[in-house]
């Protein structure tokens, strides 16, 4: 390809983006319906809240049913060599609440809780 036809090819390029990025929104995606709130848990599970800041992870979680859960955070940590983490089981009863946290060495990936029902 010969430069005069790789400049024009350019100039042909960066006007499809430019014009590609001034189209206007058509109206129906402008009066898209706004995103369902998450579906609860059931019946017997807490609410947790996990917060991730550097290489601590730390959740928060409130009982506000009358039956009793059992919760574990998890943590995926960001270095392959950096193994992940599990804390142990903690029962949560109606009305109550526990503080889950654990760590990776340099940085975490993704940090979760799970649920089970107390037996």
């Amino acid at each position: 390809m010969s430069f005069p036809l790789r400049r024009t090819a350019a100039v042909l390029f960066a006007a499809a983006a430019l014009a590609a990025s001034t189209a206007p929104v058509p109206p129906a995606a402008a009066a898209a319906p706004p995103a369902a709130p998450p579906a609860p848990l059931g019946p017997g599970h807490a609410e947790c809240r996990t917060r991730v800041h550097g290489s601590h992870a730390t959740a928060h979680c409130f009982n506000g049913n009358a039956g009793t859960d059992r919760v574990q955070l998890h943590v995926e940590c960001v270095r392959w060599w950096d193994p992940d983490m599990d804390t142990a089981q903690a029962v949560v009863g109606p009305a109550g609440h526990v503080a889950l946290s654990q760590r990776c060495w340099l940085g975490i990936r993704h940090a979760w809780v799970t649920h089970r029902p107390a037996a």
